[in-house]
């Protein structure tokens, strides 16, 4: 069955994906669902924009200082000016994750840090049951590319990555990082296809 992009493109802008996270899993994503055409992003960081972060992470050098929402925002723009981006500068608390993420139909984890996925995902199974979570698991380093996959854990929850590799033994470079982050978009994507919209 022959689908055109335009139809693709359609049916994705009436959807909503939440990306907690803008750093090099967060920023990446969310490019490819905006060239995607999915309509609206909600993203939330409390980060600013460093010199480090541009080695993989979706910014430029006249970005560094500025909230990395905001910079990711207008970075969105730029590719996609149609598209809503609602963004909240601040760290996310669990009581805050079903009042920022309630409207998405798809929520996507980009936290660097293991407490924080989790609290993320217990947050969203507790506070909105049913929403699906694209998680980010094992990325760091270099090659090894037949190991980066995605799988389903459960009715809602799915894991993007090798889920071996930590950011603490290896540092985390532009490839892989990208890898999974465009894996994380191409199954909120597959999964929006199968979804009917109102």
């Amino acid at each position: 069955m022959l689908v055109k992009l335009s139809e693709i493109q359609d049916h994705l802008s009436n959807f909503t994906v939440g990306i907690a996270g803008a750093g090099g899993l967060g920023s990446n994503c969310a490019i490819a669902l905006a060239r995607s055409g999915v309509g609206t992003l909600i993203i939330c960081d409390f980060d600013k924009v460093e010199i480090g972060n541009l080695s993989r992470q979706y910014y430029f050098s006249d970005q560094i200082g500025m909230y990395k929402t905001a910079a990711l925002k207008d970075n969105i723009a730029r590719i996609n000016s149609d598209m809503r981006v609602i963004i909240y500068q601040k760290k996310l608390e669990p009581s805050d994750i079903p009042l920022v993420f309630s409207s998405c139909d798809i929520i996507v984890e980009a936290f660097d840090h293991a407490e924080m996925k989790e609290m993320l995902i217990e947050s969203v199974q507790t506070g909105l049951p049913g929403k699906p979570i694209i998680v980010g698991s094992g990325l760091a380093g270099w090659g090894n590319n037949e190991l980066i996959r995605s799988r389903k854990v459960d009715e809602t929850l799915y894991v993007c990555g090798d889920e071996s590799t930590e950011v603490g033994d290896l540092p985390p470079m532009a490839p892989r990082v990208g890898i999974v982050a465009n894996m994380q978009a191409n199954l909120a994507i597959e999964i929006l296809m199968k979804l009917k919209h109102i």
